[in-house]
């Protein structure tokens, strides 16, 4: 086997390597003056299984698309050079949210990004917590792999809830499903009831509009639930509407911190008690009230049971 973690995902493949108790296979990679690039494994790849963990999410000085390039570019090279069997390790796949056309003419880009890592070898993809699961399975035609946070997650709520009862809340419509299998595993390991909830929201030209609240949340520590946070406008609107009804406490749970553009709001205010992420990202946002916990182990398990052929369904919540 080959483990290999491309730029950006330097820490979390170091991370993944010493949960399985191997180092990283070494190889290089080189940016040119034009703004192309190139990737090569430093050791042979021929009649390997290859692992490759990379998240592809922008960051200053790598867009979105130029860590995807350098992905599908690395796995041809690794196919190209007689590699057996390439998995790519996409903790955070961009592109994710656009995985229908809601305007006229809009494109399908999950699809397109599929149709890339088809054309360039790609064996199987392995994603943690995408934006619509249906959605990426549907897309691909290789084997796909998807891993959910949930158990990452609740060690995290136990601690914050302080003895509280507890309500998992959905902030918008679209993320029910993944909020209500969170509340189920976090009753099950607490033993108690768990409240549940979830907040209308529509999109339309950038205006957000919504009203509809549903669940009980006064004198109960509230835990957002959302796979991302990018602006973090979601979480914040959610966040106050359960202040306004008595909340006493309001946390936000994401796989996948983006802290983009305007996300200061969310990370500075006081809507929000703490905001708890994995590392599937790596990032240079500092906040006191945000924690990161890892997501080493659990990738690290799921590609030590696809290189031996294990069953992974515990790790993907599939019941037997």
């Amino acid at each position: 086997m080959r483990l290999f973690a491309l730029k950006g995902s330097d820490s979390l493949g170091v991370a993944v390597a010493g949960a399985m108790s191997m180092g990283l296979d070494p190889h290089e990679e080189r940016d040119f003056e034009d703004g192309e690039h190139k990737a090569r494994p430093l050791v042979s790849v021929r009649g390997e299984d290859v692992y490759i963990v990379h998240s592809i999410a922008g960051e200053p000085g790598a867009s979105a698309n130029d860590k995807l390039v350098k992905l599908l570019f690395f796995i041809a090279t690794c196919r190209e050079n007689g590699a057996a069997r390439v998995t790519a390790v996409v903790p955070y796949l961009a592109y994710a949210r656009k995985d229908r056309q809601t305007k006229e003419r809009d494109p399908v880009t999950t699809r397109y990004v599929a149709q890339l890592f088809e054309a360039a070898g790609t064996d199987c993809v392995a994603v943690l917590e995408v934006h619509n699961f249906a959605a990426f399975q549907n897309a691909f035609r290789c084997r796909t792999v998807h891993l959910n946070a949930r158990k990452l997650f609740c060690p995290a709520i136990r601690k914050l809830d302080q003895g509280q009862p507890v309500v998992i809340f959905s902030p918008d419509g679209g993320g029910i499903k993944r909020a209500e299998l969170l509340r189920q595993c976090y009753e099950a390991e607490v033993g108690v009831e768990v409240g549940f909830g979830f907040m209308e929201k529509r999109r339309s030209r950038g205006v957000v509009s919504g009203d509809l609240f549903s669940g009980d949340v006064d004198g109960r520590a509230v835990f957002l639930v959302d796979d991302m946070i990018s602006t973090g406008g979601t979480m914040l609107r959610a966040a106050h509407a359960c202040r306004e009804r008595g909340a006493r406490a309001v946390h936000a749970i994401a796989t996948h911190g983006l802290f983009g553009v305007g996300s200061y709001a969310l990370l500075a205010g006081s809507a929000i008690d703490r905001i708890v992420v994995s590392d599937s990202l790596a990032s240079a946002t500092k906040a006191a009230k945000l924690e990161v916990i890892s997501c080493a182990s659990l990738i690290a398990e799921a590609i030590r049971r696809l290189h031996t052929n294990g069953s992974i369904s515990d790790l993907v919540g599939m019941e037997s």
